[in-house]
């Protein structure tokens, strides 16, 4: 299928899909691209400044939830991608509510848009959290959904949503569904650029339990290539894991982080474990590999460059260390940290 040229990309502004704007419009010279983005929190225009003066690139701020907004820029686009989501499951678990309102509604009101205009293309871009913990072995895009947070749950809700709409009214939905991200331009609550940042100004490094959970780390730009991938050669319906098969530990994460930085484990801070928290998720990507699609990042060389990043762009991630930021890292660290065991103590 060629690929649309005008694209309407939900949540454009935030970590993963201002790393797809950014990579589509230098990738793609006829691409046009309208951001709709509400700026919460996670969501940063600076994210988005390499673009901000592309003539094929527009930013409309705005909810995914508002209707008549959502249908207006509808109206203008070939396919919608949608990033739009509140991601981080330690927040699912303060406050359920907006994760349901934006995840659940949100698509909804963008499916509604996207058939009604016609669009060639709806991209839902999801997480493996859906599937639920995975003891032993990956499982493919056909296993069940067993989401264990609020956060996968309403994740898991807005894939059945898309799914049914293309079963129903055949609207050409893909979904996607990447494991653990990272890189420049995440928003530092997250476990890396957080452990990052607080490891240059030598502040505790709060893990969770024994630091023994696993995940599979998939670098932004490799994930945001997966997704334009899919947009393009996808089958409508069909469902593509996007993963890089670079398993590890959380504490020997945090280690490599504090190895890069000349840090010493003395940093971190075995903290209570949040509840539900999954052991493992661990997912095949051999849809996506069979488009042509490969990671190109290892993850020594990822974190290595992502530590790089943070270390020479405090102006873009200190700003955010306040504030609002500030209130949450106390609501979910204060307590933990103040009973916490040092590193040279677990």
């Amino acid at each position: 299928m060629t690929l649309p040229r005008r694209l309407l990309v939900a949540g454009g502004a935030g970590f993963i899909g201002s790393a797809f704007v950014r990579q589509m419009l230098s990738r793609h010279t006829e691409l046009e691209i309208v951001v709709l983005d509400k700026l919460t929190y996670a969501g940063n225009l600076a994210n988005l400044d390499e673009v901000a003066d592309d003539p094929r690139f527009r930013f409309v701020r705005g909810d995914i939830n508002d209707g008549p907004l959502v249908d207006e820029l509808a109206a203008e686009v070939e396919a919608i991608v949608n990033f739009a989501a509140e991601s981080h499951v330690d927040r699912s678990i303060l406050g359920p509510q907006t994760f349901i309102a934006t995840q659940v509604n949100g698509t909804q009101v963008l499916l509604d848009a996207s058939r009604r205009h016609g669009c060639s293309r709806f991209v839902q871009v999801s997480t493996d959290e859906v599937y639920g913990e995975i003891a032993e072995g990956s499982v493919n895009e056909d296993a069940p959904l067993k989401p264990r947070s609020p956060y996968a749950a309403s994740k898991a809700a807005a894939d059945l949503i898309a799914l049914s709409y293309h079963t129903t009214y055949d609207t050409p939905v893909l979904v996607t569904r990447g494991s653990n991200t990272y890189g420049p331009h995440q928003y530092p609550e997250k476990l890396i650029p957080l452990f990052v940042t607080n490891a240059i100004d030598e502040e505790p490094l709060p893990l969770y339990g024994d630091g023994l959970q696993v995940r599979d780390w998939l670098h932004v730009d490799d994930h945001a290539a997966g997704i334009a991938l899919v947009l393009e050669q996808g089958i409508p319906g069909g469902i593509y894991n996007v993963a890089a098969s670079e398993e590890r530990t959380n504490l020997d994460l945090t280690r490599s982080v504090l190895e890069l930085l000349d840090r010493s484990d003395n940093l971190i801070r075995h903290v209570t474990d949040r509840p539900g928290h999954d052991r493992r998720y661990s997912i095949e990507a051999l849809r996506v590999r069979d488009l042509g699609w490969q990671p190109r990042w290892k993850l020594d060389d990822g974190l290595a460059q992502t530590v790089r990043w943070y270390q020479d762009h405090p102006e873009w991630w200190r700003p955010l260390k306040s504030g609002e930021y500030l209130d949450y890292y106390q609501r979910q660290y204060g307590e933990r940290l103040a009973s916490s065991l040092g590193g040279a103590e677990r």
